[in-house]
């Protein structure tokens, strides 16, 4: 496969030296294979040691680089010596690295293409009470959302709120979850004043469940939460390419099957769901937007979808794609696809899951013939997003990436999840 794109000023029709970061994500794994497929020469960048991509043969190099998060300079540094001792033609960030890249994306620029946006967008759609000011303004539909930065206003908000229902509280930057504070259910609905949280935070509360603040300076006007409406109903999750307000390429799937009650999903099945495309369409082309983006919804059982958070990055609705030609054409030649009014969409049998946290989740229903049933029906032909045959190495690299993860998080005292993305991640600074 060639393709028709603009690089430096000068139209190319040729395979592309494409630079991925963010080695360490299946959904990268994910791309660099459909990549390959399609013809283009691959490389990645990652500053984890043992990372998936590294052990791919889609991948025909890959290059450590510093941790971004501690060394941006040293960061942007590697990329672009790298992107212009590699003739890079296009650099497409990943996970959420991609802050770090737009802070240099001006001089990355000099040399190729990046697909990324200003950072000043990037930031608010990422910070998760400036993305429902912003929704709100275009007239898209989101849950009442109140940006807690102290823990008097936390105290009395959660006291003012008690009376106004139930109220999901997280901080405005984060990522799969990790520190999310759920109505804590019960056989009639939720129970006012308990709350279900991660593991790790336990700690923060004594063993209590009630909804104490963060300690320390986990809750500053640098480092707020949100208290957000609760909102019943099933959750659905979007991943988009637009181009200049237009959307190229949408996959929509249910959030069925999670890492824990509010976790990342682990299987994905395409979903046509035209509410949350309107959404996204009014939300791309309102905010003249190219690039990738994500967004979790959740639809009430009247069929209403509200956005509750907004990712403008990669996300796993990648793995809908297939082969993945189609998605190629709208990552790097998006103009093309906005000219011919054409829209990349899945299968309609795409299917795909994560393997190892999936059977985690059929362990954990096991008990519940019911729910072991829905589940056994999800896994039936789904692919693993990791395994691929002809490159099973990356399939074999997890144990390794794990054992990794688990000693930083017990040096750092974060959890598992945390640790995954400790130097990679942006949290406003």
């Amino acid at each position: 496969m060639t393709i028709d794109i603009a690089v430096q000023g000068h139209m190319r029709s040729t395979p592309l030296r494409v630079l991925l970061t963010g080695g360490r994500a299946p959904v990268t794994l994910d791309l660099a294979r459909m990549l390959k497929r399609t013809g283009h020469k691959v490389y990645v960048a990652e500053s984890m040691k043992h990372h998936l991509c590294s052990a791919s043969s889609a991948v025909d190099r890959c290059f450590a680089v510093p941790p971004p998060r501690q060394e941006r300079a040293a960061y942007l540094e590697a990329l672009e010596s790298l992107v212009k001792f590699h003739q890079i033609d296009v650099l497409i960030p990943m996970c959420e690295e991609i802050f770090h890249v737009a802070r240099g994306a001006e001089r990355l620029r000099e040399h190729c293409r990046v697909l990324a946006p200003a950072m000043e967008q990037l930031h608010r759609m990422h910070h998760k009470h400036e993305f429902i000011l912003l929704a709100r303004s275009l007239g898209l539909p989101v849950p009442e959302t109140r940006l807690i930065e102290s823990r008097r206003q936390w105290i009395k908000e959660d006291a003012d709120l008690q009376a106004k229902g139930h109220w999901v509280w997280k901080p405005v930057y984060s990522r799969f979850a990790s520190k999310v504070r759920l109505p804590k259910m019960r056989s009639g609905g939720n129970r006012r004043g308990a709350w279900s949280m991660p593991l790790h935070d336990l700690s923060q509360t004594r063993h209590s469940y009630r909804n104490e603040p963060p300690e320390g300076d986990r809750l500053s006007p640098a480092s707020p939460w949100v208290a957000q409406s609760y909102i019943e109903g099933r959750g659905v999750c979007t991943y988009s390419i637009a181009h200049e307000g237009l959307v190229v390429a949408h996959a929509a799937y249910e959030n069925r099957f999670r890492t824990g009650r509010a976790g990342a999903s682990v299987h994905f099945e395409h979903l046509e769901h035209e509410q949350a495309l309107r959404w996204v369409r009014r939300f791309v082309e309102g905010t003249n937007y190219s690039g990738q983006i994500s967004f979790d919804f959740m639809e009430t059982p009247d069929g209403q979808v509200f956005a509750i958070e907004c990712n403008p990055r990669a996300t796993s609705g990648i793995h809908l794609f297939g082969s993945g030609e189609e998605l190629v054409s709208a990552l790097l030649a998006p103009e093309r696809l906005a000219s011919e009014g054409r829209m990349a969409v899945p299968g309609p049998d795409a299917k795909a899951m994560l393997l190892l946290p999936m059977l985690g989740v059929g362990l954990k229903y096991a008990c519940t013939p019911s729910r072991l049933r829905k589940w056994a029906h999800a896994w039936k032909g789904a692919r693993d997003v990791v395994y691929a045959r002809g490159d099973g190495r990356p399939w074999l690299q997890q144990p390794r990436i794990v054992l990794d993860a688990w000693r930083l998080a017990r040096n750092h005292r974060v959890s598992l999840t945390e640790a995954l993305t400790h130097d990679i991640e942006w949290n406003g600074e």
